[in-house]
């Protein structure tokens, strides 16, 4: 049947083919020709719609069925004579060579019988085939009651709806099946663009391969036990059987529709496999071009390493977005390597090689990318660490710095010592804060050598074009190391200065300790150095340890000078004055003068009371005294005493005696 048939079907034909015009019931008469009924109604009948009907009908059957012949039941109880003289006349024009024998049925109410009788024998010879009359109780003398629908007293079972619906659905499947495989054999016979641009049918072929196969499940359990109406003993019945439907078209519709369907399905896993292909392959190139296009500039826009560590943390807030943009690329990375793993799996030699080439050039790339990334990050890493210690160092210079341009005005040696102490530690950590930057610099240099390549095609370290920044870590190291040496230098001339002045508190301390000296010699002179002896010979030891004793202060009166005259010298080199030091010297000088004139009177007493011993001692040794020698003794002894009265005269007008002391040792031990 062809498309048209089933267009108009779909459309025009369905409402009249449901006004039940006329049906092919099913039975066959004597000569196993079909039977074709033409119930007429009291109504008009539109001889359009039962022409279209008989067309559509007549299309049905095979050739070989057709050329049994048909018998065509005219019902005419109901309708009038010449609405049956017309059908009858239609049918010589619709089916003539088809039309066996035409069978009228006559109403109760018989028309008259010589107009009909001399009508059809009139048109018999144009006609082509015979028509009777007979009544509805007379039809099984040429048509066997199994044939027969009940309307004609027969037992055959026939529901034009359910036969109605069942050809809708043969012709649905008929339609999308036949119009199903014209497409899938394009698909499949096709060139590669055919193909390409037809892939997907008008119908889903799961879909009507399901309602064929339940088509054919239908007919095929009518048709082997019998109608539905086949249970009350009835012959069986199939009003879609192998005359009318033609069920081994089904058949061959549905294995045709099998093997296209097969193949089709081949070529889709084939092109869907390419096209899997072409996709993973383009989304790696994707991948790759980015990496190596964009990607890699945004890393060679980035070789700066900043000048100060906010400038470095600026750096490194960028590097991190640049990060970002590339993790969406790594993650679409590892969903394509995840894909091409699968496909390695199930696909052929030849797809194999190329995946295996598609993964390794993704690999290769994205690896090189991220090592990249990771190079520049350590670089930024090292770069905030030798910011960061530069700007450490720096502020440990300018500390250093602040503390040497300070004046310095100690109360004492002890505080002298103190910043001497934190001077020192100052100058130690500055010495290790610039070690530490020596070494990040040199990690930073480092690391910026080991950098990899971003391309292939592009081998060259990256410090060739990073000259600034390796001049500017340099320059950054030299002037640290400048800074810290002229720190240095200042250090060691403020060194010595605070030595100076340590030294300088020291030979106060020292001058002020020869004064107290000084002056417990004089108060021991004073207070207890009176005795003059009680002969010659006590005399004569007092003398020379007085003489000692005298040498005992001159050297320590001539150390305190020695220490004021470096006193001297230091204020100078230092250019400062001293509160002690002015005070020290005049004191010095007055205790020595005070003990000088005190050491003279006593050495000059002690001289006299040995020259009085020794006149004594000889007058007393002699025998015979004369009188001379006793007024030498006297005049010796009067000049003692005469000494011994007379105040010790200090140069500042002082007066001191020791009359009394004199005089009573003197009587009691030589006048007595």
């Amino acid at each position: 049947m062809s498309v048209t048939n089933i267009k108009n079907l779909s459309t025009t034909m369905l409402p009249i083919l449901k006004k039940k015009l006329a049906f092919l019931s099913g039975g066959k008469d004597r000569r196993s020709g079909l039977i074709l009924t033409i119930p007429l109604s009291s109504d008009q009948t539109s001889m359009e719609e039962l022409s279209a009907t008989l067309d559509y009908l007549l299309s049905i059957p095979s050739e070989k069925c057709k050329a049994r012949g048909f018998t065509v039941i005219v019902d005419g109880r109901k309708s009038q004579w010449n609405i049956v003289k017309t059908v009858v006349l239609m049918l010589q024009n619709v089916i003539p060579a088809e039309v066996s024998l035409v069978c009228v049925l006559k109403p109760d109410e018989f028309w008259d019988k010589k107009v009909t009788h001399f009508c059809f024998w009139k048109e018999k010879d144009r006609l082509g085939f015979e028509v009777i009359l007979v009544s509805a109780n007379k039809l099984t003398r040429y048509i066997e009651p199994s044939q027969l629908t009940d309307d004609f007293g027969g037992s055959l079972d026939y529901d034009h709806c359910d036969w109605l619906n069942k050809r809708l659905v043969f012709e649905k499947f008929t339609k999308e099946s036949t119009s199903l495989l014209d497409e899938l054999s394009i698909i499949n016979d096709g060139d590669k663009s055919a193909a390409e641009s037809a892939l997907l049918p008008s119908f889903d072929p799961e879909t009507v391969l399901q309602t064929g196969h339940e088509l054919l499940s239908e007919l095929q359990q009518r048709r082997f036990n019998g109608s539905e109406g086949g249970g009350q003993g009835g012959p069986a019945w199939c009003p879609m059987d192998e005359e009318l439907l033609a069920q081994p078209q089904v058949m061959k519709l549905l294995d045709s529709l099998r093997e296209q369907y097969t193949k089709y399905q081949d070529l889709c896993r084939q092109r869907n496999k390419r096209t899997q292909l072409d996709e993973i392959h383009t989304k790696v190139m994707q991948v790759v071009t980015w990496l190596q296009g964009p990607g890699s500039e945004l890393l060679k826009t980035q070789q700066a390493i900043g000048d100060s560590m906010r400038a470095a943390q600026t750096l490194q807030q960028k590097h991190e977005e640049i990060e970002s943009q590339h993790s969406e690329w790594f993650a679409v990375y590892v969903e394509l390597n995840q894909q091409i793993a699968a496909l390695l799996s199930a696909g052929d030699e030849e797809e194999v090689v190329e995946l295996k080439a598609l993964q390794q050039q993704l690999s290769d790339v994205c690896y090189r990318q991220a090592a990249s990334l990771e190079s520049r990050q350590n670089v930024l890493q090292a770069a905030q660490c030798f910011h960061s210690t530069t700007q450490e160092l720096s502020q440990q210079l300018d500390g250093l710095l602040g503390m040497l341009c300070a004046d310095v005005a100690p109360a004492d040696g002890a505080s002298i010592q103190q910043n001497l102490k934190l001077l020192e530690e100052k100058l130690q950590t500055v010495e290790a804060g610039l070690n530490s930057l020596r070494e990040k610099g040199t990690l930073l240099l480092e690391q910026m050598c080991s950098q990899p390549a971003c391309s292939p095609e592009a081998p060259e370290s990256p410090v060739v074009g990073q000259q600034d920044n390796v001049q500017q870590i340099q320059s950054v190291m030299e002037e640290m190391q400048l800074r810290k040496q002229r720190c240095e230098d200042m250090v060691d001339v403020r060194r010595l200065k605070m030595l100076q002045m340590v030294q300088l508190f020291k030979c106060e301390e020292d001058a002020l300790q020869s004064v107290e000296w000084l002056s417990e010699l004089l108060d021991a002179l004073l207070k207890t150095h009176v005795r003059l002896g009680d002969d010659s010979q006590e005399t004569r030891t007092m003398l020379d340890k007085h003489r000692k004793f005298v040498d005992v202060a001159q050297s320590t009166y001539d150390y305190g000078r020695q220490l004021l005259q470096a006193t001297v010298v230091l204020c100078q080199s230092l250019r400062c004055t001293t509160r002690s030091s002015g005070d020290t010297l005049p004191r010095l000088n007055r205790v020595w003068k005070q003990f000088s004139v005190s050491a003279e009177e006593r050495q000059q007493r002690l001289e006299l009371a040995l020259n009085f011993h020794t006149i004594a001692e000889q007058v007393l040794q002699q025998e015979c005294v004369d009188s001379e020698s006793l007024d030498e003794v006297d005049s010796s002894g009067k000049t003692l005493l005469d000494r011994l009265t007379m105040p010790i005269i200090f140069p500042d007008g002082y007066k001191y005696t020791i009359l009394d002391l004199f005089f009573s040792y003197f009587y009691k031990n030589h006048v007595k």
